[in-house]
């Protein structure tokens, strides 16, 4: 079973939404989908090692996508990383 964390959303273009775990130092990422205005969340991922200083670094972040794409993302061994979830496609809207 897949543990939730409470996700916090962020003012990112590439990341909806971010949340940690400090008991099991797992990060949650929710990255953003689709474009300019039809934005929304997109997959989950949880990645694991990332400490509280870690977390903070990136929360307090002046960009979150970049900070992401300098500090965690190009570390896969240190932070190894699960997909969780893709939210379900929205309705298609009767005509």
């Amino acid at each position: 079973m897949t543990q939730r964390i409470e996700l916090i959303d962020v003012d990112s273009s590439q990341i909806h939404s971010i949340g940690h775990d400090a008991e099991t130092n797992t990060l949650a990422i929710r990255f953003t989908k689709g474009y300019r205005e039809n934005r929304g969340p997109g997959a989950l991922y949880h990645y694991a090692n990332v400490d509280a200083a870690a977390f903070e670094a990136l929360r307090d972040a002046e960009s979150i996508g970049r900070h992401f794409g300098q500090h965690i993302k190009p570390f896969p061994q240190q932070y190894p990383y699960t997909r969780i979830d893709e939210p379900a496609a929205p309705l298609a809207q009767a005509a």
